[in-house]
């Protein structure tokens, strides 16, 4: 039998679409009008240690986040945009929620109670990360509940992007005062669906987008990964990291084993793969840790799913310009997105993803900021 998974829990932000939000005494900024003619707000989150993120309610994006190094000095991790026109241009998901679903289902298709559904093919021959008009598309309602604490809310009709259901997924997102920045997720169907989403943040923990990330030392609490074929889906193999590239049982650079002479290597031009995480799946537990010797900064990834995909900036070439007019270049930052394994719904043997009327979709997922 397949395992029923518990998906990323949705944390809520909703202030009245196209409106200030002042409740509680915080107030939201203009971020621009799309070109349809939306407004979209600039929301800011934060705690008493001055840790600081802001979001904005077009894809439910991390715009900064800004954490102290070693010496106390707050620098932005996260790469992104300095103005709204760009985001609305980025076809790599800055910052982003991602669905409905997160990663890649291959050929874009999948069968559910008998019928078999067509998908928006974006990648490839594939779906990726819910098709053009996923979540990272949509103007998500918001609202600031207090200073530390945005709620977001989205309903996806039915057959959005090709997925069956109409579904109301909530995220919310909480700077706490542990220096967390902690990511909740929840949704409701009223029509059997699959439903995946995850965070789609690009760290850098120098603070510096110049500087790539191949010295940041990365651990991943998994034995095993999903191998996947030449376009990036699993081939529904799960295989042990021993004696492989992909072994990061104990912390090491992103650069040492970055060119490996590995069919995988080479299918992922580096990584972009699906680590299975050990323990419990539906409880939190560490799964990643990521640790930049220059700065000092640590980031421990906690998270009750049963996946986490590692992506090592493989496809940043230098032709996207990001913040203060900076070239994003190759591998100058990473995604650690915590999520169901790719291809779910077309592989037997991995947990079902499959979310019926009556249940509710959650998911939790935390990333600590420490220095060392």
């Amino acid at each position: 039998m397949r395992s029923k998974v518990m998906l990323p829990t949705v944390i809520f932000i909703t202030c009245a679409m196209m409106m200030n939000c002042s409740k509680n005494g915080v107030a939201a900024k203009s971020f621009g009008v799309m070109k349809n003619g939306t407004k979209i707000n600039l929301y800011t989150i934060s705690n008493h240690k001055g840790i600081t993120a802001q979001v904005i309610n077009y894809g439910a994006r991390v715009v900064s986040l800004k954490v102290p190094d070693r010496d106390g000095k707050f620098e932005d991790i996260v790469l992104g945009f300095d103005n709204l026109a760009a985001y609305e241009k980025d076809n790599s998901y800055q910052g982003s929620i991602v669905g409905r679903y997160g990663n890649r289902i291959g050929g874009g298709k999948f069968a559910l109670e008998g019928k078999t559904y067509q998908l928006d093919i974006n990648d490839g021959a594939n779906n990726l990360h819910g098709g053009k008009e996923g979540f990272h598309q949509q103007v998500w309602k918001c609202r600031q509940m207090n200073p530390s604490t945005l709620k977001l809310t989205y309903i996806s009709p039915d057959n959005e992007g090709g997925f069956p259901g109409q579904v109301k997924v909530t995220v919310k997102y909480t700077i706490t005062e542990n220096n967390e920045l902690k990511i909740e997720y929840r949704g409701v169907t009223n029509k059997t669906t699959i439903l995946n989403p995850t965070s789609h943040c690009y760290f850098n923990l120098t603070g510096y987008p110049l500087n790539d990330i191949l010295g940041h030392e990365l651990m991943i609490n998994a034995d095993y990964f999903t191998p996947v074929d030449a376009g990036l889906i699993p081939t529904g193999e799960i295989r042990s990291v021993a004696n492989t590239p992909m072994d990061f049982r104990t912390a090491k650079p992103i650069g040492w084993d970055i060119s490996a002479n590995n069919e995988q290597i080479a299918y992922g031009r580096g990584y972009d793969h699906n680590w299975v995480l050990n323990g419990q799946p539906g409880q939190m537990r560490l799964c990643a840790s990521l640790y930049d010797p220059k700065s000092g900064r640590l980031m421990e990834v906690f998270t009750d799913q049963v996946g986490l995909q590692f992506y090592s900036g493989n496809f940043l070439d230098g032709s996207m310009t990001g913040k203060g007019g900076l070239k994003y270049n190759h591998r100058t930052a990473l995604c650690l997105e915590t999520q169901a394994y790719p291809d779910s719904p077309n592989k037997s043997n991995f947990p079902t993803v499959v979310l019926k009327p009556g249940e509710e979709y959650k998911q939790t997922t935390i990333y600590h900021f420490t220095v060392k």
